[in-house]
């Protein structure tokens, strides 16, 4: 039973954290998540939400509204956010080693317009570090795993890094996401382009296969790409990942675009735009893999989604499923709620 009035997270909770800078304030948000996540701390901030079920990838999800990779990258708070009543979460984005990402500060609210740019740089503790946390989750929610490759790994190797990150998530995930369009990686987003994303996904399908027999169990895979591509690039992904029976597909990651944002603090600021500022845009990328997929491959809507009429946006428009972000860190736990009872 939730004793936390999180409606008051606008009024007293935000404006606490918003004294601190955005990273800071991140990490005593994943910091006291983790704390929390320990029984019988969660009961007391969880949410009762409605039961809306939803089929995905042979995968039975218990509402279709996710927390997308990025928040929670080391896996440290997964039963704390999955009692916030979230149908499925994604953590990571990990990588085979631990790496400390891009020098500080990194991390900036666009408080205007409700929205965060970031140029984290895949910071995380490493997949081994994840995996543990993997092994003493309780949610029983859907959990799905982002995977990409060190800084340090040339972009020709980049599917070494995947394979190995493939390997040790792999009985612990319910699906794996494919990270190949973070603008904050060097070269990361060359990823998407026709040649080097087939050299990428042939070996991540037949390993897949392969520890489809070793673990009897089959676990989804599924390419997130950018929201700043062009129709003929998105055509393109859309091709391979027909071609490769890739499971299901995320639209989209941050966007490195400026000018809704034009003006406002730290607009200038390099790195990664998402919350209300991605909204449209992540949309129009949606709808046209939507037109070009025609339901053969399941997807899943991100960016920008702050409330009910933005997560029916898109889902009307293709999406079988949609994650939030930023739209927690403006709204609070509320918003969670209030978008699985309403839509």
């Amino acid at each position: 039973m939730q004793l936390i009035p999180y409606s008051l997270y606008p009024t007293f909770i935000r404006p606490l954290l918003f004294l601190l800078d955005a990273e800071t304030a991140h990490g005593v948000i994943i910091n006291s998540a983790k704390f929390l996540s320990k029984n019988p701390w969660k009961t007391l901030f969880s949410q009762n939400v409605a039961f809306r079920p939803v089929q995905m990838m042979g995968l039975q999800f218990k509402n279709p509204v996710g927390l997308a990779a990025g928040l929670d990258k080391n896996g440290d708070a997964i039963d704390f956010f999955g009692a916030l009543g979230f149908g499925h979460i994604e953590v990571g984005t990990v990588t085979p080693k631990e790496q400390p990402g891009n020098p500080k500060p990194r991390m900036f609210r666009i408080k205007g317009a409700q929205g965060i740019i970031n140029r984290m740089g895949f910071n995380n503790l490493g997949v081994d570090y994840l995996v543990e946390n993997l092994k003493k989750r309780t949610y029983d929610g859907v959990l799905g795993v982002s995977i990409g490759k060190n800084e340090t790994t040339p972009i020709e190797k980049a599917v070494d890094d995947y394979l190995i990150c493939m390997d040790k998530v792999y009985q612990y995930a319910d699906y794996i996401a494919v990270n190949v369009s973070c603008p904050n990686t060097p070269d990361l987003t060359k990823l998407q382009a026709r040649e080097p994303l087939i050299k990428l996904l042939e070996p991540l399908k037949k390993r897949q296969a392969e520890l489809k027999e070793k673990f009897n169990k089959y676990v989804p895979l599924v390419v997130k790409i950018g929201p700043d591509l062009s129709d003929d690039a998105i055509e393109s992904i859309c091709k391979v990942c027909l071609d490769l029976v890739i499971d299901g597909m995320t639209c989209t990651n941050t966007t490195t675009r400026r000018d809704i944002i034009h003006g406002m603090e730290h607009a200038s600021e390099w790195g990664g735009l998402s919350g209300e500022p991605l909204r449209v845009a992540s949309t129009q990328t949606l709808v046209k893999v939507n037109s070009l997929i025609k339901g053969k491959i399941p997807l899943i809507g991100v960016g920008g989604v702050s409330n009910p009429v933005s997560a029916r946006e898109k889902l009307e428009n293709g999406a079988t499923l949609v994650q939030l972000y930023s739209s927690l860190v403006y709204r609070g736990p509320a918003v969670v709620k209030n978008i699985i009872n309403n839509i």
